[in-house]
């Protein structure tokens, strides 16, 4: 997701639709879904909307955002709370829209990062952590770590601890060093930090890390609970 919103900015090697091309076809592939099948699999239509939008002036409503954002997986937004993020939970950190009547697509990130992060920390700790990285609404140059970067880090962090073999010692030591390992790497491609701004931003990126990485295994065990359920209620 974290590609898909950067191509909707204009950056990135690849455009909107070439990101979604490469992602339908991997899941469809993993799934070992066959070619006439693929082509008969109709696309969410906040894609198709978004491929026909105007990248130089592109801006997200409420709806869109949640439509776009339930894509993710472990992933389950509402409308309804979404509004309350941004009118009361998170107002100053996300701020007013800032096309038209309508959110950018940095705030649209944010609001993925904030419902990442609610999985398993209060309102008032995520508004403090990413105050720590962003800064300016209206200016993202004056951020530790632009919202995209930072959410393509820890999403790129977690696929890597969750796909990491913990199994020789202790599992939940390892992955937390895994995590800890590759957020420390991530940080060698941002380049000015300062030691302090290191630790902040290698802190907070383990704990998102470490977040989705709760939202992954809380999906898991609902997944069972309701198979366990239908087959014996």
């Amino acid at each position: 997701m974290a590609d898909f919103l950067l191509s909707l900015k204009g950056e990135g090697e690849l455009s909107p639709k070439q990101i979604l091309q490469q992602a339908w076809a991997a899941a469809h592939a993993k799934k070992g879904i066959s070619t006439e099948a693929f082509l008969d699999t109709k696309m969410p239509a906040i894609f198709e909307k978004l491929l026909r939008a105007d990248l130089q002036n592109i801006g997200f409503s409420i709806n869109e955002i949640v439509a776009l954002g339930n894509q993710i997986e472990f992933t389950h937004l509402s409308s309804a709370a979404v509004q309350n993020w941004v009118k009361r939970d998170v107002k100053n950190l996300i701020g007013s829209p800032q096309i038209g009547k309508k959110y950018s697509v940095d705030q649209a990130a944010m609001l993925f990062i904030v419902e990442d992060l609610k999985a398993t920390l209060d309102f008032d700790s995520i508004r403090k952590i990413l105050a720590l990285l962003f800064n300016d609404l209206d200016d993202r140059s004056d951020d530790l770590i632009e919202p995209i970067p930072f959410y393509s880090a820890y999403a790129a962090i977690f696929e890597k601890a969750h796909q990491h073999n913990g199994a020789e010692k202790n599992m939940h030591d390892q992955t937390e060093q895994c995590i800890k390992k590759e957020a420390l790497k991530t940080l060698e491609s941002f380049q000015n930090f300062t030691d302090q701004q290191k630790d902040i931003i290698s802190n907070i990126l383990v704990t998102a890390s470490l977040t989705v990485l709760s939202a992954y295994y809380k999906s898991l065990t609902k997944k069972y609970v309701t198979a366990t359920l239908f087959l014996n209620g």
